[in-house]
């Protein structure tokens, strides 16, 4: 496969060797031929990657592409830049890919041993511990061993500046805000030596990319092949009437970047405004009217009379129904002050709630998520004057207003429109080796070889 230019009494060299392994040969060569071009580009003789070329290829900006350089370079001293050996260790090392695994599984069913491999190696690519302990040191932008505050402030700006800051839509303030309420869900538990501020230990940041699974998907795919089908890099496209200032909204880009980390589906988004309480008035009837004629999947958001914003997505059409019904693919989030993601346990099936002209007491009229009538995760009345939110098993979630039981000062849902996924499908069965994996085209694409492959 290549490897006998590595010397095996390097350490490195025999990392590499192992590393190489995890790369069908297909894959292994188109990475050889990525790094042959940007390396030509580089003027280093070939050697290596330089710094400014590795930064405009992958997009990562600010610092945090300062020190995603610095991570990948570390194996070979970086003097030159990164090398093959480098490119190779550190791809196995910071990315763990379900997502691509179980897509090609399906398609190794329809009989392609070749696959199967494919399926074997892609699993072979970094453990979960690996990964976190890499992301964990990529956030660690001073590489002084301590993650503070300020690395994920800067680890944040980096995110901005990487996918919102051509969005001029985007104001200053808003985005101040909404990273805010990143860190605002941030624990910072450990103390360490020389530094004043309290750190983060690796539980900590483990838990924080659970509350925020687009960070996690984000920083886990920075190595993949720079086209807009990143995993975290998605960012959904927002439509509502020209006449609606964006300071009404309570939903920005950079909030439903955050969201859409919970979806399941990987495929480009679009989201379009369905019902805002300020423009169509605070009316359930109203409300019911222009979702049922909406998208199937929608996104409730609730701004409270103490400022808290929250909400939770529903992968089921609201109907009228007596009891919980709905799927697993739904959830419950914070926006403000803190942002979270609350997804289902399995403790229960009371998902999604949407009852309406009932007389029975034991069955409240309004729409809700999770835990038990009159106990839910959160829960709007019929008349959407009032509301209430408990802690709830159905997401482990706790109550997502300060107090239990809260008003509502503007309620907004957004239909969510996916694009791209029948077509997604119809190439991964139909289409040529090549077409299969989509990363590995994208990567052909980059360096002109994917028409000369077909």
């Amino acid at each position: 496969m290549g490897n006998s230019q590595a010397s095996p009494a390097s350490a490195s060299s025999s990392r590499f060797v192992m590393a190489s392994r995890a790369f069908p040969k297909q894959e292994l060569d188109g990475l050889r031929q990525l790094f042959a071009s940007l390396a030509a580009q580089s003027q280093t003789g070939g050697r290596a990657i330089s710094r400014p070329v590795f930064l405009e290829y992958y997009g990562v900006r600010g610092r945090l592409g300062e020190r995603l350089f610095q991570l990948v370079a570390k194996e070979s001293g970086g003097s030159d830049g990164v090398t093959f050996e480098d490119l190779i260790i550190t791809k196995v090392s910071a990315r763990l890919n379900p997502i691509h695994s179980v897509v090609h599984l399906v398609v190794a069913r329809e009989g392609s041993d070749m696959l199967v491999e494919w399926i074997e190696a892609t699993y072979g690519r970094g453990t979960r511990d690996e990964v976190d302990e890499f992301i964990y040191q990529l956030c660690d932008v001073t590489g002084d061993g301590a993650l503070t505050r300020s690395d994920l402030e800067s680890v944040l700006a980096s995110i901005h500046e990487t996918l919102f800051a051509e969005n001029k839509e985007v104001e200053e303030g808003s985005h101040n805000r909404t990273f805010e309420a990143f860190l605002n869900s941030a624990v910072f538990s450990e103390d360490a030596e020389g530094v004043s501020e309290k750190c983060m230990s690796l539980s900590d940041f483990r838990n924080w990319c659970i509350l925020l699974p687009s960070l996690k998907k984000f920083l886990g795919n920075l190595l993949m092949p720079p086209d807009s089908g990143r995993p975290g890099f998605e960012v959904p496209l927002l439509h509502y009437p020209e006449n609606v200032s964006t300071d009404l909204l309570l939903l920005n880009k950079e909030f439903a970047w955050h969201i859409g980390g919970g979806f399941s589906q990987h495929e480009v988004q679009e989201w379009k405004l369905l019902y805002h309480s300020s423009l169509h008035g605070q009316s359930f009837n109203t409300f019911f009217g222009k979702v049922t004629n909406g998208d199937s999947q929608t996104v409730l958001i609730v701004k409270d009379t103490e400022g808290s914003v929250y909400g939770g997505y529903a992968s089921q059409p609201w109907e009228r129904h007596s009891d919980f019904y709905g799927d697993m693919k739904t959830f419950l989030f914070k926006l403000y002050p803190q942002a979270s993601i609350f997804r289902p346990t399995g403790a229960n099936k009371n998902l999604q709630w949407c009852a309406i002209n009932f007389s029975s007491e034991n069955i409240p009229n309004g729409i809700g998520f999770g835990g038990q009538p009159h106990h839910f995760g959160l829960f709007l009345s019929a008349n959407f004057d009032q509301g209430h939110s408990f802690t709830c098993s159905t997401f482990t979630s706790p109550p997502l207003s300060k107090a239990n039981r809260f008003r509502p000062e503007v309620i907004e849902c957004w239909g969510i429109q996916v694009r791209g996924a029948q077509d997604e499908k119809l190439e991964l069965v139909k289409g040529t080796v090549l077409e299969r994996f989509k990363e590995d085209r994208n990567m052909l694409k980059m360096v002109g070889l994917a028409n000369a492959s077909d």
